[in-house]
């Protein structure tokens, strides 16, 4: 066979951490401190590369900027000698032509940006090293199997017995790869969802989504027993549905969706198919993309890209559509005002049929119950009224704020005749329009079915 493959697999990896400043090597020796690492520092290129030369290393992190070798010439170095080695770029510098230098010379693995944090590091290193673990094994266990073929194909003429045997063996070791195959396919799942959280780094907390959808995504899956593989492709879509907006400017990334200018808008409707050129060249994430790209269509047929209609909208990405809209109608990335979870589900029960799958929208709201603690809609004894129909005795099911944000009425408020006036005013006063969320007792809604209609003469 043409790879070399280990003989053995290392217990502890070794770790090699490249920087000319002291400094940084002695953090990131700190942060490593107590890890199941081997921990070995140079200052230099060439230091680091005498280092591997006497003994094997599996991990190479270098800073981008050192004099004499830079980093991306090291890692070219270190992938022409040592191509089994992993090899992480670590720079502090928005330097386009550098990273584009040590992706193309050094083939590098991931690229981490300085000043970094600390826990996102320790899982990168985790994952780097758990994929080539799993890398490795699965090369030995192709040797493996091909060495027992070899010994099957000699003893075939005349051992029936020693092959029946040597057959229950090869069956054992198919088994062991296709472990090791779903081993390499979880980890790309992974692998899309550290990405997707490094990318969210350019927005401030307030405004990321990508956690909430993956995680809204997989309690859709678990509720409905969605098999492994479209579990996989919906949560790598969640985790990457908005790659494409990443060359947008910081202004556009934080801006409500109905306030972007004409210019912007254009290139808003081009975030679907950008995200899926993205991804198509992975054929893990061929399937994720294409969900991608439809997420943005509307059941009406005046979605983006392809105007598809209806059922023309593959499943995955209508129901990927409800996840996104929900979860940023919450970050006022949609609309300019930030809704509540309550508020979020009536924009989309009031779209059913416009925007959404109406056969979707009610389980979705039961899904976001079982999500997110404070979703009171799904609750058939609550109801969404204005504040012209609220009632004496009526029970508020969740706090009530003004559209400023200030708290007006406690959930657990029982109406009153002059309470509701007096929403009314202050609606009236504001210029707002505001759902309110109630419980009706069973008295209060007799009361209310057995009063008279009265109608009021227009002036």
């Amino acid at each position: 066979m043409e790879e070399q493959l280990p003989t053995t697999f290392a217990d502890k990896p070794t770790i090699l951490l490249v920087d000319d400043e002291e400094s940084i090597l002695n953090s990131l020796r700190r942060l490593l401190r107590g890890q199941p690492y081997e921990v070995l520092l140079a200052t230099s290129g060439e230091q680091a590369l005498d280092i591997m030369a006497k003994q094997p290393v599996d991990l190479v992190m270098s800073d981008a900027r050192m004099p004499n070798m830079d980093g991306a010439t090291l890692l070219a170095h270190i992938h022409q000698r040592h191509p089994d080695t992993l090899r992480i770029l670590l720079t502090g510098y928005a330097d386009l032509t550098m990273i584009v230098k040590a992706i193309n010379d050094g083939q590098i693995d991931r690229y981490i940006s300085k000043p970094w944090h600390d826990e996102e590091l320790l899982l990168t290193l985790r994952q780097s090293l758990a994929y080539q673990r799993s890398e490795r094994e699965r090369l030995h266990l192709v040797q493996e199997t091909w060495e027992q073929n070899e010994e099957l194909r000699l003893l075939n003429a005349t051992l029936e017995k020693h092959v029946a045997s040597r057959t229950a063996e090869l069956q054992q070791t198919a088994d062991m790869l296709d472990l090791a195959y779903e081993e390499l396919k979880h980890s790309y799942v992974t692998g899309t969802e550290v990405f997707s959280l490094l990318a969210n780094l350019r927005l401030p907390p307030a405004k990321q989504t990508n956690r909430q959808i993956i995680e809204l995504v997989r309690v859709y899956c678990k509720l409905h027993g969605v098999d492994e593989g479209s579990t996989r492709d919906l949560t790598m879509a969640a985790a990457l549905y908005n790659i494409g907006k990443l060359s947008w400017t910081d202004s556009m990334m934080t801006a409500p969706a109905d306030l972007l200018h004409h210019n912007d808008q254009e290139r808003y409707r081009g975030y679907p198919k950008q995200s899926e050129s993205l991804l198509m060249t992975l054929d893990p994430m061929k399937d994720a993309a294409r969900l991608i790209l439809h997420h943005q269509e509307r059941w009406d047929g005046t979605g983006f890209p392809d105007r598809l209609k209806g059922e023309a909208i593959p499943l995955g990405a209508r129901w990927l559509k409800l996840a996104v809209d929900f979860i940023e109608l919450q970050r006022g990335l949609i609309l300019e005002r930030q809704m509540n979870s309550d508020e979020a589900l009536v924009y989309i029960r009031q779209y059913a049929g416009r925007l959404y799958d109406p056969d979707l929208v009610e389980d979705f709201i039961q899904v976001c119950a079982a999500y997110q603690s404070d979703v009171s809609l799904a609750d058939p004894t609550v109801k969404v009224l204005t504040t012209r129909d609220l009632a004496t005795g009526m029970i508020l099911a969740r706090n009530l704020n003004a559209d400023n944000g200030m708290l007006l009425l406690n959930a657990g408020k029982v109406l009153s005749g002059p309470l509701v006036e007096k929403l009314i005013a202050f609606e009236a006063m504001e210029g707002a329009k505001y759902s309110v969320f109630v419980k009706v007792p069973e008295e209060v809604e007799a009361a209310i079915l057995e009063a008279p209609l009265v109608v009021q003469a227009q002036p």
